[in-house]
């Protein structure tokens, strides 16, 4: 855990490529659901247009796509995940 700059990704890079887990960013979920204009994508672009922060719903909606499709033995390292208690719930 750390602020915005502080090494987070450095970090997660580190612990993924040598083992090959998985380093699940929500700043990379979120341009990949905008990019391929999904319906969570049209969402979180319709706040982030406005300069509002995404929903926790959104954000988490986005998790929950994207976790199952990650091989159950596969270890993840999440990035900016969660954010809030909310999305820590």
């Amino acid at each position: 855990m750390g602020p915005p700059g502080s090494g987070k990704g450095t970090q997660a890079t580190a612990l993924v490529d040598p083992y090959g887990w998985v380093h699940l960013s929500t700043g990379d979920l979120l341009r990949d659901e905008i990019k391929r204009e999904t319906p969570l994508g049209r969402m979180a672009k319709q706040y982030i247009d406005r300069g509002e922060y995404v929903p926790d719903e959104v954000t988490v909606g986005m998790v929950r796509t994207r976790v199952p499709a990650i091989p159950a033995t596969t270890r993840i390292v999440f990035d900016g995940f969660p954010r809030t208690v909310a999305q820590a719930d």
